[in-house]
């Protein structure tokens, strides 16, 4: 059974900047305009973090029962350690889908029901990321998944819901991050 440390771990804290500064920027974005909304910037950060973990959890039972992880070099992985059971990581990781799925239909019931179906998506993304048979994130799409949805989505989705628009700004800040990266 693994420890409330080895879980926090796990959920790899060190990527969570990932998830926030894109809810940062949109939320920028829309103060901008005059229109940031708190309570949404919040919600749209319970939906990132909630997807950033949900995924790194994902990729651990992922990689857990394919064995990539068994001779790893780096941050503890729950199930290529065996200290957690793939059944329960995988639970931990839809679980937080679960999460991000409430706190996105708040904000889409409250902005566009269309937002339902790209939160399907990211969730989807999330899962397929390192998961089932053909996983992209192994097959060179890897950043570029990130980029869309850590950049593109959660940029533009945090902007939209508060803003109910998407503005040059919102567009401009992750090709700006992308071509930075790419240096």
């Amino acid at each position: 059974m693994a420890t409330a440390g080895q879980w926090l771990e796990g959920a790899r804290p060190r990527t969570l900047p990932n998830a926030i500064s894109p809810v940062i920027v949109g939320t920028g974005a829309a103060a901008a305009l005059g229109e940031a909304v708190w309570w949404k910037a919040l919600l749209a950060l319970v939906v990132s973090l909630s997807l950033n973990i949900g995924v790194n959890l994902a990729n651990d039972y992922s990689d857990g029962i394919r064995g990539t992880d068994d001779e790893r070099v780096g941050p503890m992985r729950l199930v290529g350690s065996g200290a957690a059971s793939p059944a329960a990581v995988k639970r931990a990781a839809f679980a937080c889908f679960g999460v991000a799925a409430v706190a996105g239909l708040a904000l889409a019931l409250t902005s566009a029901w269309w937002l339902i179906l790209v939160g399907l998506v990211c969730i989807v993304g999330a899962w397929y990321y390192t998961g089932g048979r053909t996983p992209y994130g192994y097959s060179g799409l890897g950043e570029v998944a990130v980029f869309v949805f850590f950049g593109l989505v959660a940029v533009l989705g945090t902007l939209f819901v508060q803003a109910e628009q998407v503005t040059w700004r919102g567009w401009r800040a992750p090709w700006r991050w992308a071509v930075s990266r790419a240096q």
